[in-house]
């Protein structure tokens, strides 16, 4: 048997071993996407289909710049198919808590006191979820402190602008659901629905409030003029007479146990509809509750016009709409933040719920106010909670 001999390239010494041990090292090779995703838990709980559609939707946001942690968050939240519209709307989160007060100037104080009164969650220290719209809106909370407008007023606007701009958001989120969603919609096809529908919108959105708020602001201009003694006096009078009435559904408790809560909110927002149609100045609709809307005028008889006239559009609505009843009062109310407080708002309440269906009930100063402008019938001497001694009340018809 011949003896195998090993070359100088066998050899752990020759020439290509040491070629070998002089090669550098194999890079490591980074986690992709996917195992990145595994990893950090956003795939968790989810088989075949759903899991599918996950990590479609997760490599669809990756590819458009969505960081990690803005994923996590969303994740926790329940939220990834909104992550789009939520950059489209106000930029994508930038700013930890501190980098944000560094830029506006407010106190830490003062942006707690403004995420509350705008209705806003108060995010962790460390979160950078701030956009530069937050960055912009704290800037001007802080303009206007400075400017040596009172805390409490600029919290008072606030909480206003926060709840009514929060009921408009959340009616454009059900018309864009309402527009985009259809039968077996995967999650990557709503994610890029709903971001194209906050792309196309969102530029628009601050002038339309801003233009909105404008109109508003003149309007109270033309119709709320300072008086001679507040003027002399340097200050709100505070109480003013006004004229109050409360239109509610009838039997819409009870109509709430026999319909689906879709129902119901459609039977609200007609409500809010026709209240709208029905009122002209010096007529204000103050707000909708739930099933009634509060009604506010300086004078009895456009009041009482838009009431007859409210109740008769309820009943055009036809048998699927209930009847509505109205109650009016007259009296010293306060004005604040866009709402009424005062014994007539309470009075007015009372009324109501003692009228009967398809009328105007008023109390005696109101008919006394507004005599001549309608017909008149008495409906007795009532008993109201809450109010001491007997009301009398009278019904209110149109002249033809």
């Amino acid at each position: 048997m011949g003896i195998l001999r090993a070359g100088p390239d066998a050899c752990p010494t020759g020439p290509r071993w040491r070629t070998l041990a002089t090669m550098p090292e194999p890079a490591l090779t980074q986690p992709t996407p996917d195992v990145e995703f595994e990893r950090a838990g956003l795939l968790d709980g989810l088989t075949g289909e759903a899991r599918a559609q996950r990590l479609d939707l997760l490599r669809y946001l990756d590819e458009r710049g969505v960081s990690r942690s803005e994923l996590l968050r969303h994740h926790r939240e329940g939220t990834l198919t909104y992550v789009l519209v939520e950059r489209a709307v106000g930029g994508p989160p930038r700013y930890t808590r501190a980098e944000l007060l560094a830029r506006t100037g407010v106190t830490a104080a003062q942006f707690k006191a403004m995420r509350q009164a705008i209705g806003l969650p108060l995010p962790e220290e460390t979160e950078r979820v701030f956009t530069d719209a937050d960055v912009e809106t704290n800037r001007i909370a802080a303009q206007f402190l400075a400017a040596g407008i009172p805390e409490t007023d600029v919290l008072d606007v606030a909480r206003v602008l926060g709840r009514g701009l929060a009921q408009a958001a959340d009616l454009m989120r059900e018309a864009t659901l309402r527009r985009v969603l259809e039968p077996d919609l995967s999650e990557r096809e709503l994610a890029e629905r709903l971001g194209q529908a906050a792309e196309a919108r969102a530029p628009k959105l601050p002038s339309l409030v801003a233009n909105m708020l404008t109109l508003h602001l003149r309007q109270i201009a033309q119709l709320e003029a300072i008086d001679a003694a507040e003027r002399l006096g340097g200050g709100l009078l505070g109480a003013r007479n006004v004229v109050v009435a409360f239109a509610d559904l009838v039997g819409f408790t009870r109509v709430g146990e026999e319909v689906q809560p879709e129902e119901l909110g459609r039977l609200a927002s007609r409500l809010d509809a026709l209240a709208a149609a029905a009122i002209s100045p010096p007529v204000t609709l103050v707000k909708t509750i739930g099933d009634a809307v509060l009604l506010v005028a300086p004078e009895a008889e456009p009041l009482l016009q838009s009431a007859l006239w409210l109740v008769a559009a309820a009943d055009d609505e036809g048998h699927d709409f209930p009847q509505l009843r109205v109650g009016v009062a007259l009296g010293p109310a306060l004005r604040r933040a866009g709402d009424w407080y005062g014994r007539p708002v309470n009075l007015a309440s009372r009324v109501t719920s003692v009228a009967r269906p398809g009328s105007v009930l008023a109390t005696r100063e109101v008919r006394d106010a507004a005599a001549e402008g309608f017909r008149w019938s008495y409906a007795g001497e009532r008993r109201l909670k809450g109010v001491s001694g007997g009301v009398p009340l009278y019904r209110a018809r149109g002249l033809v």
